[in-house]
């Protein structure tokens, strides 16, 4: 033991000694061979010239580029999606020039800037149910678990030793036991306190375990600023979850600091559901090596377009998968919602737990709130985060300086990731409308072109605003005191980080 203490007392000396020669060759190496924008390469330097020794720590974990953009790719996904992408694109051309055709009149640039960027099938023979609170949204998810035929695929960010996932556990056996395939995936930062003896007992039960960028020693992850946000559940092919909810008693309301949690997640039915099990397939590849593409049973190839609903009765909801990641060059959710922000004629609505804007994204609403755009925000009104939600009402601030209106969620905690723009278009997702979100995490949106759904969003939106909410008003915000605008002020700086 002393040896190990000797070892460390020398490590530390010589670090201490070195410290200045070991900044400059970490900022050679940020400035010069690592393709970051300039105000996250000048956040990194500094963080490591103001807080030196913590500075060059927080960057070994967190500042670290495994940014490949091939890392995901598997041949049969590309030569797959090849055919509906390419006849799609040429199917929107054509539909684009018909006057009638108000969805590729109205958003068909953006329709073809997510099929090209991202392959994102559009699909326009889907129904969709929303789900706002956490105990009607697993007990669902539950039943149609219960209902399962062929195959159970699960995604979430965090899982967590609960009652909640204890509970979803033993349907799951139960699955396994009559012959349905079951596979779990799970991010190693966020099932990080899932005990591995746990997921053994599951794997022993017959249900697949994966777990992405898992920890490499002990609980320590040196990639633990890369995280796969998305959560996604697929069952039999026919039936999706997308949205907000992890798996957590946080989530069903059964945290005292948090209270009610308020959320936001989807059911799908329709082509969109291929497109969430490919998603799906790709992350499991990765993370365990089986690939998912060699068995036909599970890539249904989404319909192009236009299908159209076999029940008479059925409303069609036109549907795009979109998602992005550091394993892509593009930062294709971020550019949705700019694309979304620019056609806005009436209003933008928007619920995110982190608001922690880039440029672009700020810029963009900024110019609508100032053309005259309803542009409001709903934000919480307590932390899960502090340096995360300083910074959000930092730069919250910023867009009700510039004619936006910010509210904050009084019901217990709002994690919604919600867009709506004018009554016809929405993204719900795992995305929040944040920089890490953008760069740095896995994220799945569904982008919605209906009226109907968007509405009913809106909807919630307003009703929320309403009952639930306190508006932040300019004069207020000037008002804060000086501690709050210093740990604001503080936190921004170190936005990009965050």
């Amino acid at each position: 033991m002393s040896e190990v203490i000797n070892a460390l007392s020398v490590f530390w000396i010589w670090s201490m000694q070195h410290l200045m020669l070991i900044n400059i060759l970490l900022s050679i190496m940020i400035i010069f061979f690592q393709r970051r924008d300039p105000q996250s390469t000048w956040t990194w330097l500094l963080a490591l010239y103001a807080i030196p020794l913590f500075g060059i720590l927080i960057y070994l974990l967190l500042g670290q580029d495994y940014r490949k953009s091939k890392m995901f790719r598997v041949k049969q996904a590309d030569d797959q999606m090849k055919y509906p992408v390419l006849t799609q694109e040429r199917l929107l051309q054509e539909y684009g020039k018909a006057e009638d055709e108000a969805l590729t009149r109205d958003y068909g640039d953006l329709i073809m800037y997510n099929l090209r960027a991202g392959s994102s099938v559009l699909t326009i023979d889907n129904t969709v149910e929303i789900f706002t609170d956490g105990s009607r949204k697993f007990a669902d998810l539950t039943a149609e678990i219960r209902r399962a035929k062929r195959f159970i695929h699960i995604q979430y960010y965090i899982i967590k030793n609960d009652f909640l996932f204890r509970g979803i556990a033993e349907e799951l056996k139960k699955k396994a036991a009559e012959g349905v395939e079951v596979r779990v995936l799970c991010d190693g930062m966020g099932g990080r306190f899932m005990p591995a003896g746990y997921w053994n007992k599951l794997r022993k039960c017959g249900i697949k375990v994966g777990i992405f960028f898992p920890p490499t020693l002990g609980r320590i992850n040196l990639r633990i600023n890369y995280r796969n946000h998305r959560k996604i559940v697929v069952i039999d092919g026919e039936i999706g979850y997308v949205g907000g909810f992890n798996i957590g008693k946080e989530y069903v309301d059964q945290s005292r600091y948090f209270g009610h949690w308020r959320d936001t997640h989807l059911k799908i039915r329709g082509g969109a559901v291929a497109s969430l099990e490919q998603r799906f397939a790709l992350d499991w590849n990765y993370a365990t090596h089986e690939n998912l593409f060699k068995n036909r049973k599970y890539q249904n190839i989404p319909s192009v377009f236009p299908g159209r609903p076999e029940e008479a009765e059925r409303r069609p909801i036109g549907i795009q998968i979109v998602t992005s990641g550091p394993d892509s060059s593009l930062e294709r959710i971020r550019d949705n919602y700019i694309e979304l922000f620019n056609k806005a004629k009436d209003h933008i609505y928007i619920t995110t737990p982190y608001f922690i804007p880039d440029n672009a994204t700020l810029s963009a609403l900024i110019i609508a709130a100032k053309s005259g755009v309803d542009v409001r925000l709903m934000i919480p009104c307590k932390p899960d985060h502090p340096f995360v939600y300083w910074a959000t009402t930092s730069w919250a601030g910023t867009l009700l300086q510039a004619g936006g209106k910010v509210f904050t969620y009084q019901d217990g905690f709002l994690h919604s990731k919600t867009v709506m723009v004018d009554g016809n278009a929405a993204c719900v997702g795992t995305a929040n409308m944040d920089i890490r979100s953008f760069k740095l995490n896995f994220e799945v949106n569904a982008t919605i072109f209906d009226p109907f759904i968007t509405g009913k969003l809106e909807r919630q939106f307003t009703g929320d605003i309403e009952r639930h909410c306190r508006e932040i008003l300019p004069e207020e915000y000037e008002e804060r005191n000086l501690f709050m605008r210093f740990r604001e002020q503080l936190s921004r700086l170190f936005s990009p980080l965050l």
